[in-house]
């Protein structure tokens, strides 16, 4: 096996790497594509919430005033869909520039350009890393604090 320094020598795209980030860049732009469009779906459901929250069968029996509280409910929902819609945005769009910088720097042979479409799919999975940690600390969060409340619920017993 050879010794090579890749900071020293120039790296060199092979044919066969080349079509392989060519069919990479597809589907990274098929992925964002239905990302950028459950987005959407996310933001429109998040305005119809409080409409069907309000507008529920049964909700005339729900205690403390029934549509008062599902439309709060509703509100909260909102809010959190559309939250939820913008924080889905970030990734599909640095998805999506990988994919069209990735087309354009194998069409053009252009190594800039082809640096910023690593540096986009760079950016996608270091937000997605970043957000399951935060996901995997919430869920430590809530197991901790499910051990403490059965402690807590059972030595009252």
């Amino acid at each position: 096996m050879q010794n090579a320094d890749l900071l020293s020598s120039d790296l060199t795209v092979t044919t066969i790497s080349r079509g392989l980030l060519s069919e990479t860049a597809k589907w990274a732009k098929f992925l964002s594509i239905l990302g950028f469009i459950s987005c959407g779906l996310m933001a429109i459901i998040a305005f119809f919430l409080p409409f069907l929250m309000t507008n529920m069968p049964g909700n005339e029996m729900i205690p403390m005033g029934g549509s008062v509280m599902t439309k709060g409910m509703g509100s909260m929902l909102t809010v959190f869909y559309l939250g939820f819609a913008l924080l889905l945005l970030m990734p599909c769009l640095y998805l999506y520039r990988f994919s069209t910088k990735m087309k354009i720097a194998l069409i053009q042979y252009d190594s800039m350009v082809l640096d910023s479409s690593f540096s986009n799919l760079k950016s996608f999975f270091k937000f997605y890393g970043i957000m399951s940690i935060i996901l995997f600390s919430i869920y430590a969060l809530i197991f901790i604090l499910g051990i403490v409340g059965v402690a807590i619920f059972s030595s009252m017993s």
